[in-house]
């Protein structure tokens, strides 16, 4: 009967601690994958850098990693994409109001690396809202390429990118708790 419970507070627990909201899911060349995503706000570290929990309402994520195929030869099946500089903008399609954030390189036991901020809703939770993802390639200064890779895609990792998602609803996420 204990080994019962303890599996089912841990069920529990997974549901309520990987609990996010699937905003969209790109695929850009040459096989990077983004899924945007809003999730249950968490305590982040540092906390001079971060907002803190208590003061925010979601998690807004962008977890960037190679696709499981069409990728360039040698690169990780799934790895993650670093040096990408990625911003979002969340709109209340209400009132007009937005917050604006750069989302920064995160790790965490869920997702593993990914690119997050936590925020504060610019409305009530209950609103719809438009969710823009900007993201810029690394710069020259941040990644160097190789003779293969300049071959084949050129002297950058990707091309800019931007994303819009309509009628967004945080509610649900924003009510969620982690345990």
């Amino acid at each position: 009967m204990k080994y019962i419970l303890i599996t089912i507070f841990l069920l529990k627990f997974n549901l309520v601690t990987s609990q996010e909201l699937i905003i969209g899911k790109e695929i850009v060349d040459p096989g990077i994958v983004f899924i945007f995503e809003g999730a249950i706000k968490d305590h982040v570290m540092p906390s001079g850098m971060h907002l803190k929990e208590k003061d925010t309402n979601i998690h807004i994520e962008a977890r960037v990693n190679w696709d499981n195929k069409n990728i360039p030869e040698g690169t990780p099946t799934s790895g993650f994409v670093a040096y990408l500089h990625i911003t979002s903008r969340i709109t209340n399609q209400e009132t007009g109001l937005s917050t604006f954030v750069d989302l920064t390189p995160h790790i965490n036991l869920i997702d593993n690396y990914h690119y997050a901020r936590n925020i504060s809703l610019p409305g009530e939770k209950n609103e719809l809202y438009k969710v823009e993802f900007n993201i810029m390639p690394p710069t020259n200064i941040e990644l160097s390429f190789h003779r293969d890779w300049l071959n084949l895609y050129g002297d950058k990792l990707m091309s800019s990118q931007y994303f819009s998602y309509h009628d967004v609803n945080f509610e649900e996420i924003a009510n969620a708790v982690r345990k």
